[in-house]
């Protein structure tokens, strides 16, 4: 998963594609269900941007979208090419033409490219006219380097959260962060950057059990 220089996924395909499997169990099953509460039913291409091993490609489908995955990672997509039709591709540069696609998204993803702004320019140049743009990805306000999870139900948020560097902190030193690292997006970066490429925002959700949410999704359409 995730368009960088260097595909920092090819190291770690074979344990990712066992970590989001449906053993990843209830983490997995929120996301889904979210990609199905904001995306909705459609037909035609869905663009799975930065697809990783493909394990959302199901839940698009699911919805009556035809998935076809984008990554830089041709480890990942060993394993994604299994659910979907796949190309090796960096997201800021779209192997697309202008207004060539109905839908698209992007899940769990954000954190693992240095220039998420592009990205979601290249996202809204390949989308239609009133196409959807689905966002879902960890909640930019708790989850990240910056904070500590050790001692649920707090979170502790410290001042790292203005960093938008990579790091390899993590809470949990078994987890996605710690092997590949994350670039840290804060909340209004991410929203700026969706409007500034020419999406509207529909609609905004937050999920996670316990009261403070893990996840932050939302719905956009292309403009013009």
């Amino acid at each position: 998963m995730g368009s960088v220089t260097t595909a920092a996924y090819d190291a770690y395909a074979d344990w990712y594609e066992e970590f989001m499997s449906a053993a990843s169990g209830d983490y997995i099953a929120r996301v889904h269900t979210a990609i199905e509460d904001l995306l909705g039913a459609g037909e035609g291409v869905c663009l799975d941007v930065c697809c990783g091993t493909g394990a959302h490609a199901p839940a698009l489908a699911a919805l009556g979208w035809t998935p076809v995955g984008v990554d830089l990672s041709r480890g990942q997509l060993r394993h994604a090419v299994r659910r979907l039709p796949v190309a090796v591709a960096d997201a800021s540069a779209l192997p697309l033409a202008d207004a060539s696609v109905p839908a698209a998204a992007c899940v769990l993803a954000s954190t693992d490219v240095p220039d998420y702004a592009a990205v979601l320019r290249e996202t809204a140049r390949v989308l239609r006219p009133g196409g959807r743009f689905l966002h879902l990805g960890v909640h930019p306000c708790f989850v990240g380097a910056f904070a500590d999870w050790s001692d649920r139900p707090r979170i502790v948020v410290d001042a790292r959260y203005s960093d938008r560097s990579r790091s390899f902190d993590a809470w949990s030193p078994a987890g996605v962060r710690a092997r590949v690292g994350a670039w840290h997006l804060p909340l209004a970066d991410l929203l700026n950057h969706a409007v500034a490429a020419g999406l509207r925002l529909v609609r905004t959700v937050e999920a996670g059990p316990g009261g403070v949410p893990d996840l932050l999704g939302f719905l956009a359409v292309k403009e013009r």
